[in-house]
């Protein structure tokens, strides 16, 4: 059974930095593709930015040169790293994991952008 921690989260002003982790709880993290997702209040939830197996990437334009995400598996570790944060940042960010028809999700740590 798959879990997925993240840890990370928190309030940070605009134009400041942060870095989500989350850990993937068995040892085929590498066979997944591993996403960021986030869900502002009274909004649906949206695609941060996926990388896959492979280590191919893609990010949601709002996110384009702001944002990078990683994989370790060295530690079975997915990262964001987040840069420049803007208020409309402000979400609380999931963890998913994917594989075949296999979805997994974590609990969600809350990012807090403030002006």
């Amino acid at each position: 059974q798959v879990q997925l921690v993240e840890s990370g989260g928190g309030l940070v002003q605009s134009g400041g930095s942060l870095r989500l982790s989350c850990i993937f709880s068995t040892a085929m993290f590498s066979i997944w593709d591993m996403s960021w997702y986030r869900q502002a209040p009274g909004k649906q939830r949206e695609l941060v930015a996926t990388v896959t197996r492979t280590s191919s990437t893609t990010y949601a334009d709002s996110v384009k040169g702001r944002f990078t995400i990683t994989r370790h598996s060295a530690n079975n570790t997915l990262v964001l790293q987040m840069n420049s944060l803007k208020p409309e940042d402000q979400a609380v960010y999931y963890c998913h994991a994917a594989y075949v028809r296999s979805t997994c999700w974590g609990d969600g740590t809350q990012i807090t952008v403030s002006y």
